[in-house]
């Protein structure tokens, strides 16, 4: 199992499609607070539709609560300034995949202080980022398939 972090997510729709990524296999969701809309919102729940009762939620006021409450956990900071390309990683079943908010990413203090750990998805130059949830999809579906997709048919 992967654990799927998401700090700051500002756009309701994007969390609700990761909500719904994260239950289908079996992947915890950890929302860093604030949040860019309300956990009630209709958007994010029409985007994650009836998965919700599937998923495994955690929120946290901040990532320095968060940080404290995974002390030894392996972070894995996925950005466009990430050093390593996704596939290059070797990912280990527990591992946290951190992602940033939709408009800004991650906090530049945060990727210079996990920099040996950040990751990122090649891209044509030019261009600012994918979206979120296929960012998500794409990374959690590598660490999957490296670990023969353990728990799913």
């Amino acid at each position: 199992m992967f654990n799927i972090v998401l700090v700051e997510p500002e756009i309701p729709q994007n969390t609700g499609n990761i909500s719904r990524t994260c239950a289908i296999t079996g992947s915890p969701l950890h929302l860093v607070h604030p949040l860019g809309f309300s956990i009630a919102d209709k958007h994010l729940k029409r985007a994650g539709l009836d998965y919700w009762k599937y998923l495994d939620l955690f929120n946290y006021e901040s990532f320095s609560e968060f940080e404290h409450l995974h002390p030894n956990c392996r972070f894995l900071l996925c950005s466009t300034h990430g050093l390593t390309q996704y596939q290059n990683i070797q990912y280990k079943t527990d591992d946290f995949l951190i992602f940033g908010k939709e408009t800004a990413g991650l906090p530049k203090e945060l990727l210079d202080r996990y920099a040996k750990d950040t990751v990122r998805i090649p891209m044509c130059d030019g261009f600012r980022s994918l979206n979120l949830s296929n960012a998500v999809s794409i990374i959690l579906y590598e660490a999957l398939r490296q670990n023969r997709f353990l728990g799913m048919t």
